[in-house]
């Protein structure tokens, strides 16, 4: 074999899975379009935000890459949904779209073990249903034990504008045209799905004096859990709110039938949750405005993206609806909006270790596999990469559950439930969030990492130094105790706070809502840094809640230890519902928890089927 794995694919999934494997010791490829493209950004120039934020620390705690440049790259950064609970928050930053590819690369390139080839990979060498390579668009063939596909928008792209639909890929980039067919050819389903991106506006050409201002924190922020801030916090790039007009929506309407997706040019389904503008008038009709933001790309040119007003119309009409936005009479468009639409593959065909089950050793993901977004894809690719070593060193897969981590709700919703539109994750889609949260991703995730070899030893260092000052952080707040003095009575009733009536450790007043470490650290110092008091005070405040989500974790993981076997013959259960059975050849879930979340599959059907396995191979 040349290699052990190829990776095909520069964007954010194919840096990941490339780079862990090759840093796991694996001889590696990564075959790419364009060099230049790695790690690039054609659409928001932005890292997380709301629980995609939660997905670059789980990343970086598993031994990836995203969060680590993202807080060397960024000019503003933010804490999402701070007043709503730590449930719900999220880290979001704004990266300069040429220093973050610049500083990906640079990091790729002094990658032990790592290759990195332009080229354009049109099929694969399969043997026996079995992956040995890759065959490029000139002939070469390369061999490799595995095979990652991660292959972003390219797969038979054509970009949308108006009534014209050319062939290309993003930044009119060349598109894969044969490797989806291929597929296709080999037993995959592939469907058809779309994108888009709004206009670049010239920054000279905008009146910023008319829009609200939006600036990062005051609070230093990382998505790394090794790394402190190396940024100037009082000199972060601004961003501005604006909003859609009376006069925007007439435009827009009355020029609907001229827009690709509305007529007809279209036939890919689009996302729910990010739509064009057009779309959102027509979903959202009784909405007299919508909410748009101006955020720079890169500090090395002055191309501004207005977030929220991605379209397909045609460019005249384009420049009627930019220039209808307050502050943005006069704007100059640098880039105009399209809708791209490429093919994906069918996501119910693949494993939750993302292997495929049409084609062993091959594993794919990203857009490939249905989703949308940097922060999606680069999950995905870290658990193919790590998977695809696992495989090579003869070890079991690794296999994140629903309470492990928002990448294990990502795969799980993607291999069980499947998707017909670019699947974008959401706080709402992860039932255990609460203990899925920002400030405990290396608690979560890092004694996984270190069974998996995915981390450095000095990184699992850091966790263990961390989790022990946790610990001693804990003891300190149980052992000091307030005494109820005139003095302390004073500074309760200050503040409005009931006075306790006896002496209680600072542990037990942290569980009073309206009592934080900062109200206590005026009567004694509470030695410790920000984040171990951030992370106790949230586990006291919401012990209860978390205590009750862990009883339903609890519940879950028996269903998931219900193993279901690979050779079961779903024909041979009977009283199954026709769906069911169906669904359940389909999907061929691993797990009855699994069965339990595959739409059509009722809970008649889990009975009949757990009473099967009891009877036909001795399950509990």
């Amino acid at each position: 074999m040349d290699y052990e794995v190829i990776v095909v694919g520069g964007g954010h999934a194919g840096i990941e899975a490339s780079h862990i494997a090759a840093f796991k010791g694996h001889k590696t490829l990564l075959i790419t379009g364009n060099i230049k493209n790695i790690g690039d950004m054609p659409c928001n120039p932005s890292i997380g935000g709301s629980s995609k934020g939660i997905i670059v620390r789980e990343i970086d705690a598993l031994g990836g890459l995203m969060g680590r440049i993202a807080d060397i790259s960024h000019f503003q950064i933010k804490m999402l949904n701070n007043s709503k609970g730590p449930a719900v928050r999220s880290l979001r930053a704004q990266a300069d779209k040429i220093t973050y590819p610049k500083n990906m690369l640079k990091e790729l390139q002094n990658t032990k073990n790592l290759t990195i080839k332009e080229g354009m990979v049109e099929d694969l060498i399969i043997e026996d249903e079995t992956v040995k390579g890759v065959i490029l668009e000139n002939g070469d063939k390369i061999t490799a034990e595995k095979v990652i596909l991660t292959t972003g928008t390219y797969l038979k792209s054509n970009v949308l504008i108006g009534n014209t639909s050319t062939e290309s890929g993003p930044h009119g980039e060349r598109r894969s045209n044969k490797l989806s067919d291929n597929l296709k050819k080999y037993g995959f389903t592939i469907q058809r799905l779309k994108t888009g991106t709004p206009v670049r506006i010239k920054a000279s050409s905008i009146d910023f004096s008319k829009m609200h201002e939006e600036v990062g924190d005051d609070t230093y922020w990382t998505f790394s859990c090794d790394n402190g801030p190396s940024y100037d916090i009082k000199n972060q790039q601004k961003c501005y709110l604006i909003y859609t007009n009376p006069k925007t929506h007439k435009i827009i309407l009355d020029n609907l039938n001229r827009s690709a997706m509305y007529s007809g040019l279209v036939t890919g389904i689009g996302p729910r949750y990010c739509p064009s503008i057009e779309d959102k008038l027509v979903r959202f009709k009784d909405k007299e405005r919508h909410q748009l933001f101006l955020e720079p790309e890169s500090m090395y040119y002055d191309d501004w993206y207005l977030q929220g007003f991605s379209t397909s119309m045609p460019k005249d009409i384009q420049e009627q609806m930019v220039r209808s936005l307050e502050g943005l009479e006069h704007a100059e468009i640098t880039k105009y909006a399209y809708a791209i639409e490429y093919d994906a593959i069918n996501p119910l065909q693949i494993t939750p270790s993302l292997e495929t089950k049409v084609i062993h050793g091959l594993y794919t993901a990203g857009q490939i596999n249905g989703t949308s977004g940097y922060e999606e894809a680069a999950g995905q690719g870290l658990i193919a990469g790590i998977n695809a070593s696992l495989s090579l060193e003869n070890k079991s897969p690794l296999i994140l559950k629903r309470n492990d981590a928002y990448i294990g709700v990502l795969i799980d919703d993607l291999v069980t439930k499947g998707t017909q539109e670019p699947y974008r994750m959401l706080t709402s889609r992860a039932e255990f969030r609460l203990i899925l949260r920002h400030d405990n991703a290396d608690l979560r995730l890092r004694e996984i990492a270190h069974t998996c070899g995915s981390i450095t030893e000095k990184q699992y260092e850091n966790y263990l130094n961390r989790k022990r000052k946790i610990e001693e952080c804990e003891e300190f707040l149980k052992n000091t105790k307030l005494k109820i003095t005139e003095e302390v009575k004073k500074k309760f009733k200050e503040t409005g706070i009931l006075v306790p009536n006896i002496t209680e450790s600072f542990y037990d007043l942290l569980k009073r809502p309206e009592i934080d470490m900062e109200f206590l650290s005026q009567f004694t110092e509470i030695p410790f840094e920000f984040d171990i008091k951030e992370e106790l005070e949230i586990q006291i405040k919401y012990e209860g809640y978390i205590q009750k989500t862990y009883k339903e974790v609890e519940k879950m993981k028996k269903l998931e230890e219900k193993q279901i076997p690979k050779d079961i013959d779903y024909q041979k259960i009977k009283n199954l519902a026709s769906e069911a059975r169906q669904k359940l050849e389909k999907v061929r879930p691993i797990s009855i928890g699994q069965a339990t979340r595959i739409s059509g599959v009722n809970p008649s059907d889990i009975a009949i089927l757990s009473i099967y396995l009891k009877k036909e191979y001795n399950h509990e």
